[in-house]
C-alpha cells in the first residue's frame, strides 16, 4: 500500500520539478553514456557500459520513487487547520524542560525538512512528540540517550 503524504503546494512543486529535470535531462544523459559505450566495442569487458547500465537502473529507480511520491501527495489546505493544536505546518515553540532553551520549529512532511530552516519532518521523534500537542501541554520525546521534556509555548501557522 502507498504512504500518503502531505505538502504544502511549493513543496510539491519543488518534487515535480525534479520529477520534471530526472525524466527530461537526466534519462537522456543516461541513454546517451550507454550508447557511446555500446559505441566502444566488446561489451563482455566494458566498464563503461556496466558503469552506465547501473547509473541508468538506480536513476529509472529514483524516478519511479519519485513518481509514486508524487502520485500519492496531498496538498494541505492550511485555512482548515485546526490552530489549537500542532499540525503539519504549524510553527511551535518549545522549551526544553532539562536546560530551559527554547526553540521554534515547523512542522514539515519528510521531503520538506530541513533542519537549517527550523524545518522537522512530523516522522522524526520530536515532530511525533509534538503532533497534536496544546499550548502548554508537555511533549515527552524519546531519544537515543532517554526522553526529553518540552513545553509548547506557542503555536502559530507561517
Amino acid at each position: 500500500m502507498s504512504k500518503v503524504s502531505y505538502y504544502t503546494e511549493e513543496g510539491l512543486k519543488k518534487l515535480k520539478e525534479e520529477l520534471d529535470q530526472l525524466r527530461d535531462v537526466e534519462r537522456p544523459k543516461a541513454s546517451q553514456a550507454i550508447a557511446e559505450a555500446r559505441d566502444k566495442g566488446d561489451l563482455s569487458e566494458n566498464a563503461e557500459y556496466d558503469a552506465a547500465k547501473e547509473a541508468q537502473g538506480l536513476l529509472e529507480m529514483k524516478i519511479a520513487k519519485l513518481e509514486e511520491t508524487v502520485a500519492n501527495a496531498r496538498i494541505i489546505d492550511e485555512s482548515q487547520l485546526d490552530t489549537s493544536k500542532a499540525l503539519v505546518l504549524s510553527t511551535v515553540k518549545i522549551r526544553n524542560q532539562a536546560n530551559k532553551m527554547e526553540m521554534k520549529y515547523t512542522l514539515v512532511a519528510e521531503s520538506e525538512a530541513d533542519l537549517k530552516a527550523g524545518k522537522i519532518s512530523v516522522t522524526s521523534p520530536i515532530g511525533k512528540g509534538l503532533l497534536g500537542k496544546s499550548v502548554g501541554d508537555i511533549a515527552e520525546v524519546q531519544v537515543p540517550n532517554g526522553t526529553l521534556k518540552f513545553e509548547i509555548l506557542e503555536i502559530s501557522r507561517t
